[in-house]
Formats: C-alpha cells, sequence, structure tokens
C-alpha cells in the first residue's frame, strides 16, 4: 500500500509540470507551423505580391475609365468620343463608310 501511495504521489506531482509542458508544446509548434505561424510568412509575402499586382491593374484600368468618362463630360463632351460611342452603341453608320473592326 505505502508503495501505491509513493506511486500516486508521484504521478501527482508530475502531471501539473507534463500538463505545463504539453500546453506550451502546443502552442509553440502553433506558432511556428499554424496558419499565422513563422513558416506561413513566404505564403503571405507571395500573395501580397500577387494582390499588389492586381491592385496596379485595377488602378491602370480605373484611370482609363476615369479619362474615357471625363470625355463624355456633358458639360465639354468631346464630339469625336461621342460620334464613335453612338455609332458603336446604335450601329449606326453612313452608307459611305467602311467599317473595319479592330479587335
Amino acid at each position: 500500500m505505502a508503495q501505491k501511495s509513493k506511486i500516486r504521489s508521484l504521478l501527482r506531482s508530475a502531471a501539473g509540470p507534463a500538463v505545463g509542458t504539453l500546453v506550451i508544446a502546443f502552442f509553440g509548434g502553433y506558432a511556428l507551423v499554424g496558419p499565422n505561424g513563422v513558416l506561413a510568412y513566404g505564403d503571405y509575402s507571395r500573395a501580397l505580391t500577387e494582390r499588389q499586382a492586381v491592385l496596379a491593374e485595377t488602378k491602370a484600368r480605373h484611370d482609363a475609365l476615369t479619362r474615357k468618362v471625363a470625355l463624355l463630360d456633358p458639360k465639354k463632351a468631346n464630339p469625336d468620343m461621342v460620334d464613335e460611342l453612338v455609332r458603336k452603341e446604335l450601329g449606326v453608320a453612313h452608307p459611305d463608310e467602311i467599317i473595319i473592326p479592330l479587335d
């Protein structure tokens, strides 16, 4: 009986540090290889570079559309631009015109 109580006492005294070590190991491993861990930094850097390229492309398209909208301002509309859009949208052309689509 004395031996069983010694073993129980030993297990009880070792249980706290063992649980603490397991918790620290779990969080340490998660900090290293988890989705927000140290090893995921490369993925974040690559994704950031890709998104910056998409952002630059989107800004360029936005600038082009802004310039096109400025040409369509009712107060100072560019006659050539208006004529081009009307012909394109309505399919209107003079009989003596030759239309060459440029895609």
